[in-house]
């Protein structure tokens, strides 16, 4: 992990500032779209995925200054998901077209799971998290490798032989195989630091 993501703070602390419009909308661009995707593969029209996605968001900002987050308790990556499966069950069971108005979540509600029955998401949730981990991983990747490189890696991940490849590129087996190598080790590694700062609620001096 680099020393500049163990001392700057975390965007976890910092959307606990209300003022601090510029974390409010990086973290709606680093989430928004992992809100989307859940809520699309349960079968959401998108308009209630929106719905969701603007509920949490609502929900968060005016939860967060007396959030108490605790890692004990579950990592951030549980919280949110918590937050997210109680908006799509609001969204389902108040659906924004009849006019009622969405209820908030408030502080204490964000830490519990509002019906057992959508529980078995969970792991759904898991699913899109991890996805959208490596997804943000590979773009970070893409900035610091040449694109050769970055062609050699994606047609392997699509499923193309090894040997293929490395003919189509006028390579060796063997650098294909490190190019593969050198690229999943990369990217294990930035995932990593990701969830690391995510999980880092307390700013370091």
């Amino acid at each position: 992990m680099t020393s500049t993501s163990l001392t700057r703070p975390s965007l976890l602390s910092r959307v606990r500032n209300p003022d601090d419009h510029d974390a409010w909308r990086e973290f709606e661009s680093r989430y928004g779209d992992l809100i989307t995707r859940y809520c699309r593969s349960l079968r959401l029209q998108h308009s209630d995925a929106e719905d969701v996605r603007q509920l949490v968001m609502l929900n968060l900002s005016s939860s967060m200054r007396s959030f108490q987050y605790d890692p004990a308790r579950g990592r951030f990556r549980t919280y949110l998901g918590r937050a997210v499966r109680n908006a799509v069950f609001r969204v389902k069971q108040c659906p924004p077209g009849r006019g009622i108005p969405l209820p908030l979540i408030d502080g204490d509600q964000l830490s519990s799971v509002e019906s057992g029955d959508h529980d078995a998401t969970a792991d759904l949730w898991d699913r899109h998290w991890c996805e959208h981990h490596l997804r943000r991983a590979f773009e970070t990747l893409r900035k610091s490798h040449k694109p050769r490189s970055i062609e050699v890696f994606d047609r392997l991940l699509a499923g193309e032989k090894t040997a293929d490849v490395a003919a189509s590129f006028e390579m060796s087996v063997e650098a294909v195989k490190k190019v593969k190598q050198r690229i999943r080790a990369e990217l294990r590694e930035i995932v990593a630091e990701q969830v690391a700062e995510e999980d880092r609620h307390v700013d370091r001096e």
